[in-house]
């Protein structure tokens, strides 16, 4: 009979003391809050009353001890009765009427100091802030946070930005697609595989234009010029091949890796080639002489990405040493060496506007400014993935694309993830094929080129039908930034 009792007794949840505390917090606030997730504006009379409570704590028992020989208890016994007696303002936490008549509330009163006892027990009242419960009270103890006013977060809030959304997906290679770069004029790009074609799309319709054939391994790299109608390529056949895309075919070759080349990069105002590869290596290529300028040595592993700048430090690099260093392109010396990730640094962006760039690792994606490479700080959450490429925008959208599938879309200022996209592998693929190796936002910003495991290249842009009300901004700052 016991026992079908207890199995029709509805089971209860075990909440904790910190869920219950936070229910009756949210209670209270719906109760007497004048808006969501804002505390009601301070009452000047409980910060008078807790202005002259410090002031009496921290000033009141130099009166006392100044006026009298230190030498005479039984007259600094009879000051401090007085001083307890005396009236001063007093922060009490009323309980219920009813229980104040009984003498049985919870009420709870700040004093300056415990009457002595005895007149052996000589006590000073300069440093005591003792919580005196007052009569009939129950044993709680009243924190420093009841009295202290609390200051809001200094952490940047960020603004609302609409859902990116998946509106395009191209298939052509054969292969897992590793490399993505867009034309400055804004009409095509070109995307490298691991069938060892590069391929040009137009960008708006996305149809294929061009396919040419020349590497024997992987491409890992591409860049197109802006002042010239070249195209750079870089693959795991060591080779860096220059094209002109008016006779679409190799003009130039660059020799002098021994291995694989993971990362290629245009400088933005000289014509010089930045490559980077699996010989620990970045090299520095004279465009039309071919010529090897500098050997960026200092890695102990994989040079995995690289970008340029027109200023000191000119050459950033990321490797799989988990290390970033700045170089000095006049000597080809190491400037600065940034030891902050603890795994492989496979990617990195520069900002377009701002002094500044984000490097991603398994561990955590770090902001860091230029030119001395201070840490800024860390993204405010952790994709929990192998990262391979990143990308920023104008507008301060940042996207990094993982092993896993998983893109992220960050808020640059803040580091606040404002989504989480998983992006969906094409028929007759498997689920491990969902990687990410190559990102880059169009010349406006407004289109998101991914080339992905899936052997597709998909295409981006923001929901326009999304507003603040059908998905809102979930912002927490940081807990170790909020101060009382």
């Amino acid at each position: 009979m016991s026992g079908a009792t207890m199995e029709s007794e509805v089971a209860v949840e075990p909440q904790s003391l910190k869920k219950l505390s936070f229910k009756s917090l949210k209670r209270s606030l719906d109760l007497f809050a004048p808006l969501h997730s804002h505390f009601p504006p301070p009452d000047p009379l409980s910060k008078k009353i807790r202005t002259s409570y410090k002031l009496y704590v921290e000033y009141g028992g130099i009166k006392g001890t100044a006026a009298q020989p230190s030498s005479n208890a039984k007259a600094a016994v009879q000051n401090q009765v007085q001083q307890a007696s005396a009236p001063f303002n007093v922060l009490a936490l009323p309980g219920p009427e009813n229980a104040r008549d009984e003498g049985t509330g919870n009420e709870l009163a700040l004093g300056p100091s415990i009457p002595a006892k005895g007149p052996t027990d000589v006590r000073f009242s300069g440093k005591n802030n003792a919580v005196v419960p007052s009569q009939g009270s129950s044993e709680r103890n009243l924190s420093t946070a009841a009295i202290m006013e609390r200051i809001p977060s200094k952490w940047p809030r960020p603004i609302w930005r609409a859902p990116w959304k998946n509106y395009r997906v191209i298939s052509g290679h054969l292969g897992w697609v590793r490399s993505v770069a867009v034309d400055p004029s804004n009409t095509w790009f070109c995307t490298g595989s691991a069938d060892r074609t590069i391929k040009i799309w137009d960008l708006a319709s996305g149809r294929l234009k061009l396919t040419l054939t020349g590497h024997i391994e992987q491409v890992r790299g591409l860049a197109v010029s802006d002042k010239h109608t070249y195209m750079f390529s870089a693959g795991d056949d060591k080779l860096v091949k220059c094209w002109d895309l008016e006779q679409n075919k190799v003009i130039r070759s660059y020799h002098g890796h021994l291995s694989g080349v993971y990362c290629l990069a245009l400088h933005p105002t000289i014509d010089i080639l930045f490559t980077g590869g699996r010989d620990s290596v970045c090299r520095v290529w004279d465009i039309r002489s071919k010529m090897q300028i500098h050997a960026l040595s200092g890695h102990d592993n994989t040079v995995c990405s690289v970008f340029t700048r027109p200023m000191d430090p000119q050459v950033i690099t990321g490797s799989h040493d988990s290390t970033i260093k700045f170089w000095d392109l006049r000597y080809g010396k190491t400037m600065a060496t940034l030891t902050h990730h603890k795994k492989s640094v496979r990617a990195m962006a520069q900002h377009p506007s701002e002094d500044c760039f984000a490097s991603a690792s398994a561990d955590n994606i770090k902001k860091f400014s230029l030119p001395k490479g201070e840490f800024m700080h860390n993204m405010l959450s952790q994709q929990k993935t192998i990262v391979n490429a990143m990308a920023v925008n104008d507008e301060g959208v940042m996207v990094t694309g993982g092993d896993n599938g998983s893109m992220w879309f960050w808020d640059w200022k803040s580091g606040h993830n404002f989504q989480q996209a998983q992006t969906v592998v094409q028929p007759g693929s498997l689920d491990s094929e969902a990687g990410i190796y190559a990102l880059t936002y169009d010349v406006t910003g407004s289109r998101l080129i991914s080339c992905e495991a899936d052997k597709t290249i998909k295409m981006w842009k923001e929901d326009e039908t999304a507003t603040p009300e059908t998905h809102p901004l979930h912002f927490k700052p940081p807990k170790d930034i909020r101060r009382f």
